[in-house]
């Protein structure tokens, strides 16, 4: 058996909100630390990474 790794989503905004996707988990809003360029969500462990961090995480 094989475990998919998580979604990373690359994102314009220092704000996110995470639901799941389809019947996934309750709506979350997440902040990107702006020293850190990237957030991952508590429930799902989707990964999202501002823009001005592609490639650097």
């Amino acid at each position: 058996m094989t475990t998919q790794a998580p979604e990373t989503k690359l994102v314009d905004s220092y704000r996110v909100a995470c639901d799941g996707g389809e019947g996934g988990h309750p709506r979350v809003w997440l902040q990107i630390p702006g020293e850190h360029g990237w957030v991952e969500c508590p429930y799902c462990d989707c990964k999202y990474v501002h823009k001005d961090f592609e490639g650097k995480v």
